[in-house]
């Protein structure tokens, strides 16, 4: 099963060369392709993943859901995988996501740990064990089968910010959802850029607002509105 390796990005020229280097390093050289789909970043990430010896794809419009659906349209594998550019995958992703589609589990993810020693971080990455929506996240990288993917018809793009969440709870609803017992590291920035109590009051309240079913327009809104980006 060949796993084709999805990766939105937009101004992450400091993150996706070393992303794209560790999932070559890990990989078997047949085994994966990798699809970096930018959003037209101005700061040469399309270069860098480029030279990094990724195929490198121009979304047609910007936002994560789209870029995602935008890569599996011109995928290859069997399994699609999808990762953010800041995340560091575990070395053997192939393998475990290949037996875990093989037993029967069409989707999964893995838990993931900060590149961080705070407490509070540590005690978030702690939830993510569990099986509970909130403790889900695009951070933890989301594998698929494409027969799945196409059943589901891909991500919702009407969501501009929680589309990971709204796909898996589609996923639950007709697949197994795995949750791989190995880790994912993922970065702090955001944290580091905020207090832990702002991030955690801002993600409360985009899934206050997403259970409420309130606009996926107006959840991406007032959570930026919240936070402070670098």
């Amino acid at each position: 099963m060949m796993l084709s390796v999805i990766i939105p990005t937009y101004k992450e020229a400091a993150n996706i060369g070393r992303l794209v280097a560790d999932l070559r390093c890990y990989a078997p050289p047949e085994g994966i392709e990798i699809l970096v789909v930018d959003a037209g970043s101005p700061d040469g990430t399309a270069a860098v993943a480029r030279a990094a010896g990724a195929t490198v794809l121009e979304s047609p419009r910007p936002g994560r859901a789209t870029q995602m659906n935008y890569g599996a349209q011109h995928a290859r594998g069997d399994i699609f995988y999808f990762v953010h550019a800041d995340v560091r995958i575990h070395p053997d992703y192939v393998t475990t996501i290949q037996e875990a589609v093989a037993r029967g589990d069409a989707a999964g993810c893995y838990r993931f740990r900060f590149d961080s020693n705070h407490l509070l971080l540590r005690i978030n990455s702690y939830g993510t064990r569990f099986k509970g929506i909130m403790s889900r996240g695009g951070d933890q990288t989301l594998f698929i089968s494409r027969v799945l993917f196409e059943q589901l018809g891909g991500f919702n793009e009407q969501f501009v910010i929680m589309e990971d969440f709204e796909i898996i709870q589609r996923i639950r609803r007709v697949a197994r959802f795995h949750i791989v017992p190995q880790d994912v590291v993922v970065s702090a920035r955001k944290y580091e850029t905020n207090s832990w109590l702002r991030v955690q009051l801002a993600n409360l309240t985009a899934f206050s607002m997403y259970f409420l079913k309130l606009s996926p327009t107006r959840i991406a809104r007032t959570y930026k509105a919240l936070l402070n980006y670098r």
